[in-house]
């Protein structure tokens, strides 16, 4: 079996060219160092260099060897430092994805902070609505994701960012503002607009339609939030959105917004991380990061009730 040693003595006698040098370098005696390549050669049934020469010449099989060292040994050095740095919490992976569509205005100062903040931690960010991203959490594809429908799973903790409102968007004529609060009834003959995402994650289905056993007129799908608004000033549905994604919109009169329910549709936006992960330094960070930036940027948005 070829191993790390063997790589390291074949090239430490390329780089000095002599069998005691070679032996210095690995801090071998130079018997110890001939036993080892004979050894090796005899488990590969071939020579690796012609012994007695100088300057040393290698085998085609001693140079096959070589560029395999080539290879490798940059490699596992490689591999050696990144594991160093990530023992010391400076270094390592944030892969994201987010379930929520109206993040991104928090979400991206975030990420520029972070970024910043951490140079050396290897960030990337994927909109988890065309894949189930809590499961690829799980799997370790990804390291952490921002959803507000944590799911039990072994090895995944989820962290509380903020606590905020969902609200239903009218157009700002439209009858159903003439009330303090939308009851699901008030919906049977609405046009609903959603994200295309399926209805259980979908908390106007979840926690306000289902229960009432009532059902929208119609429903329509965007996937851009100002798409959404822009559908609801012009007449053509109603959409349920966070407040503080509402908060722009409704403040420039575009549309109105209204509290559904009398005690109004309660949310918390959670991080789901693995748990083997919330002691490094830089998980940690982000996460106050996001709480930060989210309290300092978001109009609405509370501290989340504890669990």
């Amino acid at each position: 079996m070829i191993e790390f040693r063997h790589l390291q003595t074949i090239s430490a006698l390329r780089e000095t060219d002599s069998l005691i040098q070679a032996a210095e370098r690995l801090h071998l005696t130079q018997s110890a160092l001939s036993h080892q390549f004979r050894e090796l050669e005899e488990q590969l049934g071939t020579v690796l260099f012609l012994r007695k020469t100088k300057p040393v010449r290698f085998t085609s099989a001693g140079l096959r060897l070589l560029r395999l060292a080539d290879q490798a040994l940059p490699l596992l050095r490689e591999t050696r430092r990144d594991l160093s740095r990530l023992a010391g919490g400076q270094a390592g992976r944030l892969q994201l994805a987010i379930e929520c569509h109206s993040c991104y205005q928090w979400l991206l100062p975030t990420l520029d902070a972070f970024r910043a903040a951490w140079p050396e931690v290897e960030l990337d960010l994927a909109a988890g609505f065309a894949f189930a991203p809590l499961p690829a959490l799980a799997r370790g594809d990804l390291d952490l994701v921002v959803t507000a429908d944590p799911v039990p799973l072994p090895g995944i903790s989820y962290i509380p960012l903020f606590a905020y409102e969902a609200m239903l968007a009218l157009e700002s004529r439209h009858p159903l503002c003439d009330k303090a609060h939308i009851d699901p009834g008030d919906l049977r003959d609405q046009t609903l607009i959603t994200y295309p995402i399926e209805r259980q994650r979908l908390d106007i289905f979840t926690r306000f339609l289902d229960p009432a056993d009532v059902e929208p007129a119609a429903l329509r799908t965007a996937e851009l939030t100002v798409m959404m608004i822009q559908w609801v000033a012009s007449g053509r549905g109603v959409c349920c959105l966070p407040n503080w994604a509402l908060h722009e919109y409704s403040a420039r009169g575009y549309v109105t917004a209204r509290r559904l329910g009398r005690e109004g549709l309660q949310a918390t936006l959670h991080a789901a991380v693995r748990s083997d992960m919330l002691e490094l330094p830089y998980v940690r960070d982000f996460l106050l990061t996001a709480k930060d930036i989210s309290f300092s940027t978001l109009e609405g948005v509370q501290v989340a009730p504890s669990a």
